[in-house]
């Protein structure tokens, strides 16, 4: 697999996807776009790698460049806590920074080897993860769907932003309004993803089971 497409086509062939059409479906991805990058005739950028290597559990470096383990090494029964969980100096945005420590935690209970963590800092998010607890949910980039409307998702916005926020139907269809714990509602974003909370860990229990890089 000495080409960026070649890896590309075996990573959404190993997540169980039987065409590039029916992928490009599931994750709102542009089916000739998509296409195009798969079958060489348009290579993607590294920011588009991470994008698909979210999608299929791959890692980006491995996609891009072949450089490393086609995989995350988490380890068994293990997963990466992802970031920090916040808001801004003002206390109005909710927000997932980045992080490249090694930082990992169990597995919740029903969650997968797809699961992600991100661990709360301050106290915005009182009443739903106080400061320091971790907040899981599967790291599959897949649309909103009915079920999520109502309830504390994690999204991201065409903006890059990642949120924390209560999830509802906007004005007009593919636009949605992102309620704050604290602040003003955001209304009618446009969101690449929006994935189901799965497990929240008090602060307590959250410092016994991280594992420190």
């Amino acid at each position: 697999m000495d080409e960026r497409f070649q890896r590309l086509r075996v990573a959404r062939t190993e997540k169980g996807f039987d065409t590039a059409a029916a992928a490009a479906e599931a994750f709102g991805w542009n089916r000739n776009t998509y296409a195009s990058n798969e079958n060489g005739n348009a290579p993607f950028s590294y920011r588009k790698a991470k994008e698909y290597a979210a999608a299929f559990g791959v890692r980006p470096e491995w996609l891009y460049d072949a450089s490393g383990a086609m995989r995350p090494g988490a380890g068994p029964g293990l997963v990466k806590v992802i970031g920090m969980v916040g808001a801004n100096p003002e206390g109005v945005i909710l927000y997932a920074t980045g992080q490249e420590a090694d930082d990992l935690a169990p597995i919740p209970p029903g969650g997968t080897e797809n699961a992600v963590a991100v661990q709360v800092s301050g106290h915005s998010m009182r009443g739903l993860a106080d400061d320091g607890a971790l907040i899981y949910f599967e790291n599959q980039h897949f649309p909103p769907t009915p079920d999520m409307l109502g309830h504390v998702v994690v999204v991201e916005t065409d903006t890059d932003e990642v949120l924390v926020k209560r999830l509802l139907r906007g004005s007009e269809p593919g636009r949605f309004d992102l309620e704050s714990l604290a602040g003003p509602t955001r209304h009618d974003a446009r969101l690449r993803w929006a994935a189901h909370i799965t497990a929240i860990i008090p602060p307590y229990q959250a410092r016994r089971i991280i594992i420190r890089g």
